[in-house]
């Protein structure tokens, strides 16, 4: 990969101009006066999303309850279309992925079919960084099946607060691990876990694995099935853009077919069976059977839009570009905000780091108030973590640039003073 490197404002233009991925940022509903750097959190709106979200209104007004059947789009297998459209983003075949439920209702479904305690068997290993709703659901589980959350849920510890070594989890695979959740991407630091590394030892030791990816899907390219990963879990709203509270996905190695979800509910029957209304459950082949209430369709309807964009772009040019850009970041804060008081929390290998910068100071909290002031959107998470996602699909190594600018100008003239040193309601 190309590591020249300046800090000219030319050069930012000039990388913009050979970006062959620029073209897309005429897809998205852009504020010509605002850097949004927040995708990372929520995804911008892209007019494709818009119109099939609208497309599914019209269907609605057209069809009624016909909906499910006719239309540009039926509903009752738009979970399953979607689900096609994601697999090359995350490597698996069709029917190995379904746009269900929310990431932690999936979560709470695949932990309910995959954890099998045994006698010797008992325990379930995360880590100390993961998004804390998933150790909730995890909690929650272990407690379903009358153990003592305390004991039965290691947490693997993080040697700096920042990364987790894969030494230390593979530590961790004791034998009396029946279960292993990990996020593929730390939603704080952007670290990219091992994944392939992570699920072999995992499977040596006759563990089974699963991994949530909500902060990699749609910026990072993965081949669950050459990795032979169990299971996955994410989100949608984030770098797939499909808008606020859209429904999520899930994944299922094809090994597992056949499989009795732990939690069964009517769409996860076969199609042709689902309306006979018998009392005993057909699942239906595949992840689709992971499915458990009526979809949400106007929450769904967004991510076929979006997922056109994707497989127009190509997730590996938009990996390329990503790394490009974080790197620049990550280049042009070292050279310009040098002595300010800002730590670079991020991996800087490419392999080890995601779509996110993660820039810690003291006064995070009062700074990202500051951004947003100069109408520049960023991320922030305690306890001293500002956010920022260049998204390949519409940010600009300009945006990047005067990023950084504005935060030297931010802490050089102490312009923070003016806010409390204290998160808002939503970070």
């Amino acid at each position: 990969m190309n590591r020249q490197f300046e800090t000219s404002k030319e050069y930012a233009m000039h990388l913009d101009l050979i970006d062959p991925l620029a073209s897309f940022r005429d897809e998205f509903y852009l504020d010509p006066e605002t850097i949004y750097l927040d995708g990372n959190s929520l995804g911008l709106l892209s007019k494709r999303a818009e119109a099939s979200l609208l497309s599914s209104l019209e269907d609605w007004k057209q069809y009624g309850i016909d909906g499910w059947t006719k239309g540009v789009t039926p509903w009752f297998t738009l979970s399953e279309k979607l689900g096609a459209l994601t697999a090359p983003l995350i490597g698996a075949q069709a029917d190995e992925v379904i746009v269900t439920g929310s990431t932690t209702i999936n979560l709470h479904q695949l932990t309910a079919t995959f954890y099998q305690p045994s006698e010797q068997r008992t325990k379930i290993l995360a880590d100390e960084l993961t998004f804390p709703s998933d150790i909730y659901a995890l909690q929650s589980q272990l407690r379903l099946h009358g153990f003592d959350h305390e004991q039965h849920l290691v947490q693997v510890k993080s040697r700096d607060g920042r990364i987790l070594e894969e030494d230390d989890i593979i530590a961790s695979m004791t034998d009396e691990v029946a279960l292993i959740i990990l996020p593929t991407v730390l939603y704080r630091s952007g670290q990219i876990l091992d994944i392939p590394r992570l699920t072999k030892e995992a499977h040596n030791r006759g563990i089974l694995i699963g991994f949530d990816g909500c902060h990699s899907v749609g910026s990072v390219p993965h081949y669950f099935d050459e990795w032979d990963v169990d299971f996955a879990f994410w989100c949608n709203y984030k770098h797939l853009n499909a808008g606020p509270g859209s429904v999520a996905g899930l994944y299922v190695n094809k090994r597992h077919v056949g499989i009795l979800p732990g939690l069964t509910g009517w769409f996860g029957s076969k199609k042709d069976k689902q309306f006979d209304m018998e009392y005993t459950f057909s699942p239906a082949q595949g992840a689709g059977s992971f499915q458990i209430g009526t979809p949400h369709i106007l929450s769904m309807a967004p991510l076929k839009g979006s997922l056109e964009l994707f497989a127009e772009a190509g997730i590996e040019r938009i990996r390329e570009k990503s790394l490009i850009c974080t790197q620049y970041f990550s280049d042009l804060i070292e050279s310009e905000l040098a002595g300010l008081g800002f730590e670079i929390g991020h991996p800087r290998e490419d392999k080890r780091r995601g779509g996110h910068i993660c820039l810690e100071h003291l006064e995070a909290a009062r700074i990202c108030k500051c951004l947003k002031e100069e109408k520049i959107i960023p991320d922030y998470r305690e306890p001293n973590i500002i956010r920022l996602a260049p998204v390949a699909l519409y940010n600009t190594y300009l945006e990047v640039w005067e990023t950084v600018q504005t935060l030297k100008r931010i802490v050089k003239d102490k312009q923070y003073e003016k806010f409390e040193n204290k998160r808002e309601v939503i970070a």
